[in-house]
């Protein structure tokens, strides 16, 4: 299996790569050209991007301002993007505009300021999310950064590049026992 296989580009569509810009805003990018790729980048009649993947990587953009709009543009299909990645920028915050991209698979937000584990919190409405990278952010510092993670997105398959084990899986199920005991209290007596 090759990379681009393994790692769905072909399913994604070839990335719309807005990389290493310097920018420092999300609509910043509809005055830009995308980064020519290996591939092809294809387009619509109306010139929109035939693609899943947006790379914002290595700029300068600290928060969400403008997101839906500028893929809405982009994009032919904005509410199909399933790959989004803001790594290596300035970002403190998870914007609940990500909430809306429901088909999101893989989301890397390494390399940031995200300073708060309950940012996650907001990222459990995604149910296609498999792959979440947050390393090089504060939050993992905090005790049982990992657990809170799978407790949080139990559907996720990949943190921070590593695959989420069985194992783990049944310690975060203990974990969060310890923390919330009246509630595996009362779904104990509800089996």
């Amino acid at each position: 299996m090759f990379f681009s296989e393994a790692w769905g580009l072909n399913m994604f569509g070839s990335p719309v790569d807005f990389s290493f810009k310097e920018l420092k805003t999300i609509p910043d990018i509809l005055s830009d050209e995308p980064n020519p790729g290996a591939l092809r980048l294809k387009r619509n009649s109306e010139k929109k991007f035939l693609s899943r993947t947006l790379r914002l990587n290595n700029n300068l953009i600290s928060d969400f301002s403008g997101l839906t709009n500028t893929i809405s543009a982009l994009f032919a299909e904005p509410t199909h993007l399933a790959w989004l990645d803001l790594s290596f920028n300035e970002i403190e915050h998870i914007d609940p505009v990500l909430t809306q991209l429901k088909e999101l698979r893989l989301l890397y937000l390494h390399g940031n300021h995200i300073f708060k584990l309950s940012e996650v919190d907001k990222l459990t409405v995604l149910p296609s999310l498999h792959t979440i990278t947050l390393h090089g952010n504060p939050i993992v510092t905090e005790p049982d950064y990992r657990a809170h993670l799978i407790a949080t997105l139990p559907h996720v398959k990949m943190i921070d590049f590593s695959a989420v084990t069985k194992q783990e899986r049944k310690l975060t199920s203990v974990w969060e026992k310890s923390r919330n005991p009246r509630k595996s209290t009362s779904q104990s007596n509800v089996d």
